[in-house]
């Protein structure tokens, strides 16, 4: 689960559900996992504590280098309670034989040296101007829509009108070279809330992304749906 900005919502795990979450792993003696896949891109608020420092006993932590410096790395880690922890290793090592120790020490040098923390220092501003830049064309060219996920990550989630297809926008949009990626994809159940679009700006150049809504708002209209003004 991702309590700190839930995918594709962008939506916080509010205190009391954390709680009750807790309170379920221990009567149940479960072990929850948390994905903290973005934790370094936040932009309008405070970082979020996580559930592992609130029960270290029930929560293995995972954490991952593939949206800070690159996928390719095929660097992650986990913090989780000590009883599992030779269980996790040994099927980890049964899965694919082990890490790359050339990658890994790279990386260490790169955390001792405080690289690590100025390289995300610097992105996050770069991240979050183009997180503006797709804020302000969504409001000038689809004004009447909802979006979500606003205050962190790098991706947010537009809402449609029931009416509208969503599939069939995915199409229009592809038409256009403007690849976006339907909510329903990531639900439980496909139809159990309103047609979504998840749109990611982190691979956009800033100077690009207006062109982008913009086109992504004439394959909306495509699809008979106007959101203008």
């Amino acid at each position: 689960m991702t309590p700190a900005h839930q995918y594709p919502t962008g939506t916080v795990l509010a205190p009391v559900r954390r709680a009750a979450l807790l309170k379920w792993a221990r009567m149940r003696r479960a072990i929850i996992i948390e994905d903290d896949y973005d934790a370094e891109y936040r932009y309008d608020r405070e970082p979020i504590g996580s559930l592992q420092g609130l029960a270290p006993d029930r929560v293995v932590y995972v954490g991952s280098a593939s949206k800070v410096l690159s996928p390719a790395l095929r660097l992650g880690w986990l913090v989780m309670p000590p009883d599992v922890a030779d269980d996790v290793a040994r099927a980890k090592l049964q899965t694919d034989r082990g890490s790359s120790a050339f990658e890994q020490l790279a990386f260490a040098d790169f955390l001792e040296r405080g690289a690590f923390d100025r390289h995300v220092r610097r992105t996050r501003q770069i991240y979050r101007r183009r997180r503006d830049a797709l804020v302000g064309a969504l409001r000038a060219y689809l004004p009447a829509l909802r979006f979500y996920g606003v205050a962190a990550g790098l991706h947010l989630m537009v809402e449609l009108d029931q009416s509208v297809d969503e599939q069939a926008v995915l199409a229009a949009a592809k038409r256009r070279l403007i690849r976006v990626y339907g909510a329903s994809a990531y639900r439980a159940k496909p139809q159990s809330g309103p047609p979504a679009l998840v749109v990611g700006y982190g691979g956009l150049p800033e100077s690009s992304i207006r062109e982008a809504v913009k086109h992504l708002a004439l394959a909306l209209a495509e699809c008979g749906e106007t959101y203008r003004r």
